[in-house]
Parts: structure tokens; C-alpha cells; sequence
């Protein structure tokens, strides 16, 4: 007894297709039209593996090929395909999908252009020399969420040490501080030229970008210790309604 011949939602074996095929995607619900050669045009990229012969793709109830991923920025990339041409806005999140598809000559022209030039070879370089960096700004993160219970904002110290000999002043800073120490989150030293406004310009720009509002000022300890006073407190503020 033979099996019913059920209909499969996979695209046919196509080695029928030709290069010049137009060929209908829906990814994640932006719907494209286009050639089977553009999506093939860097042989070692996602997109002409998924578009081999046969294409590793389902179809859509109207027979477009579906790739499930958001497709908003796919048209920046289509078009880098189709003319070479760069886009002007969102260009982080395009570098994302094109880091995705591993379409290297968009990788590398958008990462020439100013505003990832500057993210990737200066802040990021920069924050790298930054020790537990981003582990401070998960810590950061979950304790304001921790303290948000039925109040509108939630207030975190920050202790910056620029250098090596801020750092020899740690101790004596710590018990000098009038405040809550146990949720106190330190950042530094670091050998690298940006200064702490840097640091802490980068701190609030890596917290607004997970959507959070932030506002940084100044904390004034109160006391002196043997006739100096430290500035390497800073309150750090998330507002939540």
C-alpha cells in the first residue's frame, strides 16, 4: 500500500531556475522581488547558500520563498545588491543584517562610514581598555530594575577611577562615602586617552539604547578625608514613568 502523496510547502528541486528567474521573498512579512543572480552575487554570502540549487527555503501560502527574520532593513540590503549603494540612515541596524547574510563588501563599506568607523575602531576600542565594562552595565541594569517597585525613579552610584592613582584612593573614597556602598558600582582605570565625562557619555548611550531613560550627575561625598574631597562619584538615575 503506497503512501498518500502529500503536497510538501518546500519550493521543487530547481535546478530548472535560471539565474535571471525573478524570485518573490517575504522576509518576516516585507515582501521583495528580485533576480536569482542578485541574491547569488557573492557566492560566499548566507543569502546564495540559502538560493543554492535547490533553495533551503520554505515557501509562503502564496509561494514566496519566507526567511524568518525581520525584514525591515532587507530593502537597504537588496539595494546594495542591485547598485551598490549605501544607505543613509539606520546604518547599525543594516550592518547587523548584512553581518547576518555575511555579505562582506557591505560589511566593510558600511563599517567605513563615519558612524561605525567611530563606534567600532574608537568607542568600542576604548571600551574594551574599560575593565568588566559591560558586565557593570548589566549590574547596573538589574538593580535599577531590582529597586522599581512603586517609585518613579531609581538612583545608582557610580565610581569612576580614571587611574592608576585614583584607584590607591579607592579605600579611603569607599569609606569617606555617605551612601548605600552595597550597590555601588565602580568602573576604571584604564589606560586610554577619553576622560570620565567619555566614560560616562558611554555609559548612558549603552543604557538608552536597551530603551531605558538615564540622566548621570555628580555625587558630592559631604566629607573630607585628611583635607581632600573626591569627585569620583556620580548618581546614575533611570526614570521609569
Amino acid at each position: 500500500m503506497s503512501l498518500p502523496d502529500y503536497k510538501s510547502t518546500e519550493r521543487p528541486a530547481s535546478s530548472a531556475l535560471a539565474l535571471s528567474s525573478v524570485v518573490h521573498l517575504n522576509v518576516g512579512g516585507h515582501l521583495f522581488s528580485t533576480s536569482l543572480s542578485m541574491l547569488r552575487k557573492h557566492p560566499d554570502s548566507k543569502l546564495a547558500e540559502l538560493f543554492s540549487a535547490p533553495p533551503k527555503l520554505r515557501t509562503d501560502p502564496q509561494g514566496r520563498y519566507f526567511i524568518d527574520r525581520d525584514g525591515s532593513h532587507f530593502g537597504a540590503v537588496l539595494e546594495f545588491l542591485r547598485s551598490d549603494q549605501l544607505p543613509t540612515a539606520n546604518i547599525l541596524e543594516v550592518h547587523r543584517e548584512a553581518v547576518h547574510y555575511n555579505i562582506k563588501p557591505l560589511i566593510k563599506r558600511l563599517e567605513e562610514t563615519p558612524p561605525l568607523f567611530g563606534e567600532l575602531v574608537g568607542r568600542q576600542q576604548f571600551l574594551a581598555k574599560v575593565p568588566h565594562y559591560k558586565e557593570n552595565i548589566e549590574v547596573l541594569i538589574r538593580i535599577a530594575r531590582a529597586e522599581a517597585v512603586a517609585t518613579r525613579h531609581s538612583s545608582i552610584l557610580i565610581c569612576v577611577l580614571r587611574t592608576d592613582e585614583d584607584l590607591g584612593f579607592h579605600n579611603n573614597a569607599i569609606n569617606n562615602l555617605e551612601a548605600d556602598k552595597d550597590s555601588l558600582v565602580t568602573f576604571g582605570p584604564w589606560r586610554a586617552a577619553p576622560s570620565v565625562k567619555d566614560l560616562l557619555d558611554c555609559v548612558k548611550m549603552d543604557i538608552e539604547r536597551r530603551g531605558y531613560r538615564v540622566s548621570i550627575e555628580p555625587h558630592v561625598t559631604g566629607r573630607l578625608f585628611l583635607s581632600r574631597s573626591y569627585n569620583f562619584f556620580y548618581k546614575l538615575t533611570f526614570t521609569w514613568w
